[in-house]
Formats: C-alpha cells, sequence, structure tokens
C-alpha cells in the first residue's frame, strides 16, 4: 500500500518508524513497504444499503479504519461500496488516516477500548495487539459466517496464527519483484526473444558479471536501482536468500551477525562502489520507472504503474536465486476486530472480512497485491493481469517477519543500522556487531 514507494511513513528520529510500516502501495513516490499516506479525513462509503435493511430494520453500522491511500484507496472504496451494496444487513463507513500516523493512534484506540469496529494491521504489527489480547481470534467468527479459513493459503495462516488459532484474516502477501527494462536490456544485447532476461549465472559474481555487461553497453543508466532509502528489505531479500535467520528459534537473540549477512553487505556495497547502482539516489522507484534503471527489486504494489503501462516495456519475474534460494522478504495487510467490539459487531465485521477475502479479493488484486484467498488467486480474471502467474511463484518462497511483540522496536534498529553501513559510517563487520548488540539488549528487556 503505497505510492510506488508508498507515502514515506514518517521517520521519528531518522529512520525510525518509517520502517515499521515496511510493506506495500503503489502510487508514485516511495518505495517501503507498509502504509500509504492517505488523507486524514474520515471518509464513509455506504449506500442505499446503509438506511434501510430487510424488514425495514437498521443494519448494523460498523467502522473499518485503514491508511490505504492513493490508488489502493480507491480500490479499498470500490471493495466497501460493493459490500454495502451486496447486502441490507451490515453497513461499513470507513476512517482512513496518514500511515505515518496510524499505528499510533490504532494502539491508542485498542488500548482505550473505543476505536474501529475492524481495522488493517501488517502481520508484522500484529503480535503486540495478540499478546495484550486486543484483538480476538477469528476462527468461530468465520465458521459463524460461512467463512471458510482453508481458502487462505497456509503460508499466510500461519503468519497470523498464535497456539494454534488465527487472530487476524490475512488479505495479501506482498514482496520483491524483480522487475526489468526490456529496451535497455535489448541494447545491452541481454534480452532473450521470449522477453525475458539473460541473467547469467545465479551467483554474486555472476550477477555482477550481468551488471558490467549492462554498465559498458548502456553507461548513461543504472545497471540497478536500490532501494537504499529503505535498504532493511534488499538487504533482507539477499539475506533470507542465503539461509540467514533474523532472530534465532525462540527468538531472544538476534541472528544477523554472520558471513551471510557479511556476503550480503559485500555485494551491494559492491554495488555501489563500482557504479552499478547509485548510493545517492533518493527516488530509485522513480529512476527506474522512468527508464534510468535497468533492473529493481520493487514491490507487487507496484504493478499498477510499472506493468500496467505497456508503453514502458517493463517485465517482471521473482527474484533471481543470488544467494542460493529463492527464499525472500514478504509482509502482508490483514484484517483485525479489537476485543472491545460488541459481538453482535464482531458478527458483522465477519461478514465484512469474508466479503473482502471472497469477493474483494479479485478488486485487490489489481492492486498488484498477491491476495491471500487461493480462490481469487486460481481465477481466470486475476492470471488474466499482467505477469501474475510471476506473483504466484515468488508468493511460494516468501519468509514473514518472525512473530515478537519487539519486532517494530528491532526492524527500526536494523534499518538505521543498515544506513549507517552503506553511508560508510561504520564497516559492515562492526555495524553487524553493533546491530546484534542493540537487538539483544531490546529482547533482552
Amino acid at each position: 500500500m503505497q505510492l510506488r514507494k508508498k507515502s514515506v511513513p514518517v521517520l521519528a528520529a531518522g529512520v525510525t518508524l518509517a520502517l515499521a510500516l515496511s510493506g506495500c502501495s503503489s502510487n508514485n513516490g516511495n518505495n517501503a513497504a507498509g502504509g500509504n499516506g492517505a488523507s486524514p479525513s474520515a471518509s464513509s462509503s455506504s449506500s442505499a444499503s446503509a438506511s434501510t435493511a430487510a424488514g425495514g430494520g437498521n443494519p448494523v453500522e460498523i467502522t473499518f479504519w485503514n491508511s490505504f491511500g492513493g490508488g489502493e484507496g480507491d480500490f479499498v472504496d470500490q471493495i466497501i461500496k460493493g459490500f454495502n451494496d451486496s447486502q441490507k444487513e451490515v453497513a461499513v463507513k470507513q476512517l482512513r488516516l496518514e500511515s505515518n500516523e496510524y499505528y499510533a493512534k490504532l494502539g491508542t484506540a485498542l488500548s482505550s477500548g473505543k476505536g474501529p469496529d475492524v481495522a488493517i494491521a501488517h502481520v508484522d504489527r500484529l503480535s503486540p495487539f495478540v499478546k495484550a489480547k486486543q484483538v480476538v481470534s477469528v476462527d468461530d467468527l468465520a465458521s459463524k459466517v460461512g467463512f471458510d479459513l482453508s481458502q487462505i493459503t497456509q503460508s499466510n495462516l500461519d503468519s497470523v496464527s498464535y497456539d494454534g488459532k488465527p487472530y487476524a484474516v490475512p488479505l495479501d502477501t506482498h514482496f520483491h519483484m524483480f522487475y526489468y527494462n526490456k529496451d535497455l536490456l535489448q541494447q545491452a544485447g541481454l534480452l532473450n526473444e521470449d522477453g525475458t532476461p539473460k541473467l547469467g549465472d545465479m551467483t554474486p559474481e555472476g550477477f555482477e558479471q550481468t551488471l558490467a555487461t549492462i554498465q559498458a553497453k548502456v553507461p548513461d543508466v543504472q545497471a540497478i536501482a536500490v532501494n537504499t532509502p529503505y535498504f532493511q528489505e534488499p538487504f533482507l531479500n539477499l539475506y533470507y536468500e542465503a539461509g540467514g535467520e533474523f532472530l534465532n528459534a525462540d527468538m531472544t537473540k538476534a541472528a544477523l551477525n554472520n558471513d551471510k549477512a557479511l556476503s550480503v553487505l559485500n555485494f551491494y556495497m559492491d554495488l555501489y562502489n563500482k557504479k552499478y547502482a547509485d548510493l545517492n539516489d533518493k527516488n530509485p522507484w522513480d529512476s527506474f520507472s522512468n527508464g534510468k534503471a535497468a533492473f529493481w527489486f520493487g514491490g507487487v504494489w507496484e504493478a499498477g504503474g510499472l506493468l500496467g503501462d505497456e508503453s514502458k516495456h517493463i517485465g517482471a519475474m521473482p527474484l533471481p536465486p543470488i544467494f542460493g534460494s529463492s527464499t525472500h522478504w514478504a509482509s502482508s495487510h490483514t484484517l483485525v476486530i479489537p476485543s472491545y467490539v460488541s459481538a453482535e459487531k464482531q458478527e458483522a465485521a465477519a461478514k465484512f472480512m469474508k466479503y473482502f477475502s471472497e469477493v474483494g479479493g479479485s478488486t485487490w488484486g489489481k492492486a498488484g497485491h498477491v491476495p491471500a484467498n487461493k480462490n481469487v488467486t486460481s481465477s481466470s480474471d486475476y492470471l488474466a493481469l499482467p505477469y501474475r502467474s510471476e506473483f504466484i511463484e515468488a508468493q511460494k518462497t516468501v519468509k514473514f517477519a518472525p512473530q515478537t511483540d519487539k519486532y517494530n522496536t528491532i526492524v527500526t534498529i536494523l534499518a538505521e543500522s543498515l544506513q549507517n553501513i552503506i553511508f560508510g559510517s561504520t564497516s559492515p563487520e562492526d555495524g553487524l556487531k553493533d546491530i546484534e548488540k542493540q537487538i539483544n539488549e531490546v529482547l533482552a528487556d
């Protein structure tokens, strides 16, 4: 949910909260992963169904909080209107908040018992709410409204389950794809007849050889634009490819200070030092979109702008296994129901969740996110969208954040420390030691 980078979540201290919202969105501005800059105004999407219910009664009215702006917001508006028009039992009104204030306001609402009846929560923000018992499990509610949760991919269900119970309804998976500019690859002699890139050996050295060829043949562009402003995501992509873990198995210690992380950092430093990527490019998503870079690890939420315009001649495929595997970073938008919500409104919210997943998922898929509902992703309508079969393939090997209520803090440490490393304030070796130290201190509290 984001502009092309997603509206940049405002940083509290340097890069602070910006990273916590990692995840998605697509418009034309930023490329982190996680929330979108929407206007703070309340916007209600209702219809004639909101005024009278069958038999003359009033529908149950529920409030839906989210931070979807730009194009994503338009899709959400369509889904809400479709739900309200489809029945007369429940009327959904939404409150759309700026992404940089969203979780602060949601956290306050959940603590005070006054706020939404249903809300968006990124999967990596779910743990604190579950630990504090501020959101309800959704399995019984789903059964009550005839919502079969087995429609949801297992990896998505596992990501929201604690002690065997799901505490949210996953709407999607969002992650990075490997986008490529066909015109630039053609100029470099690296385009196959079927329009896919010639990548050579799938090793760090082999990939660098491909970049060197692009640099030599098309010297006025970046061989690859790297998402330097939100470097934690491209770092985690390749670190997870290398088999790395963020935390140890019981989530009591950092697991980032190792040879795998060092190899990935040295690889990226090589890209900057050899000028394959521009370290000082503050808008790499725009550089790629405007034809100034050949390759780009970009979010699925960017699909509308990058793949929807055929004149750009852009293709997409899963991230190449440069470090040995296809495992890569991912997040997810989910729907949660606060514990303070009345039983009547909980059931009403569950009906909206069911609709958003089963029916609205087709609309949501157009935003670029890979719907979590398997029936949607297997439909002919979804598969007819550009490169969606590639998206589905990439979804199979995603890695979600560890289920710790301290994730927001530790990923902020990671992001800020990585900035120090890539801009030369500290060496990769010392930077990794510092990351380990800081994260361990947080986990020990």
